[in-house]
């Protein structure tokens, strides 16, 4: 019976394949997003907005779907993956594509599995080979090209600089996320993670009103869409997605982010990457790929075996 039920767990059905794609190519697509709402809205408003949206969707489905209230002792995590997961990320990603191209962004954001590596190693005992960390090392390498290619030479960008730091936020966010979905659905704990995230973005909602009053119909717009389709729907897809297939074999999916973003907004917005930007994002990104091939001992950072429970 083990190794039928083994067996069957291992089969992805074309429904979880679709939810896979839709979720990467949502995802990518958030980043030339920005770009447009940053247009007419200040940082701070884009994230506000986006997910303002995002939590009314959720909140409608929330009622069909009868979600669990957390347990009061589950209540700080959970604040706390809406401050890293939603608030500081998005503050620190939409200021950071002020004056960062939406691809070369994308780039710089997929250095999160390297912190994921690093604080796993102290905070969930999961230890990296010697080829992990390698891995980290390229990947650093990769990460200042891509910093001083925003620059404009070998100076440092502080807003390649805040996407950096935006990575690093989504870490500490997946982390602990990775614990609480011991209790809870990953539809659950994305969804509290919103609401959450939300409450802690509306001290900058000063002047929102305003800005909508007078924005262009297109930048009010793209902020529409970046809340309900990478956000509300694209979180929706994931998790369906590592609800019904390995968490470790989906997750390598999501190298493929970057690749989409630059391909968006090399058609929606006309940009094309530096090259040294581009270079340093690719060397970034095979550091990424050596830590979560090669890297991991066993018990790696992202166990398909971890509690997953189904949102269908």
């Amino acid at each position: 019976m083990s190794a039928l039920h083994v067996q069957m767990k291992s089969k992805i059905t074309m429904r979880t394949w679709v939810a896979l794609t839709a979720a990467l190519f949502l995802w990518a697509s958030a980043y030339a997003g920005i770009r447009v709402g940053l247009k007419a809205y200040s940082p701070a408003h884009v994230a506000l907005l986006r997910f303002l949206i995002a939590s009314l969707v959720l909140a409608i489905y929330a009622t069909q779907a009868h979600f669990r209230r957390p347990r009061w002792r589950a209540v700080p995590r959970l604040v706390l993956t809406g401050v890293f997961g939603i608030s500081f990320y998005n503050l620190a990603l939409n200021y950071g594509e002020v004056s960062v191209s939406a691809g070369v962004s994308s780039l710089l954001i997929s250095s999160a599995p390297i912190w994921i590596a690093l604080m796993s190693t102290f905070m969930l005992s999961e230890r990296l080979t010697l080829w992990g960390w390698g891995g980290v090392f390229i990947s650093f390498i990769g990460v200042a090209m891509i910093a001083a290619g925003e620059g404009g030479g070998f100076h440092f960008s502080p807003r390649a600089l805040l996407l950096a730091a935006a990575a690093l936020s989504s870490a500490i966010y997946i982390v602990m996320q990775k614990q609480l979905l011991e209790t809870y659905s990953a539809l659950e704990v994305t969804t509290y993670s919103i609401w959450f995230g939300t409450l802690l973005l509306l001290p900058f909602g000063v002047g929102l009103i305003h800005a909508i009053r007078i924005a262009p119909l297109g930048s009010t717009l793209a902020i529409v869409y970046l809340g309900v389709f990478p956000a509300a729907i694209a979180f929706t897809a994931w998790a369906y997605t590592i609800s019904h297939g390995p968490v470790n074999r989906m997750s390598s999916f999501l190298y493929l982010v970057p690749v989409l973003a630059i391909g968006i907004a090399w058609v929606w917005l006309g940009e094309v990457p530096r090259m040294m930007s581009l270079l340093g994002g690719l060397i970034a990104l095979a550091g990424v790929v050596i830590v979560n091939i090669w890297g991991k001992a066993a018990g790696g950072i992202m166990k398909a075996s971890a509690p997953v429970r189904s949102i269908a």
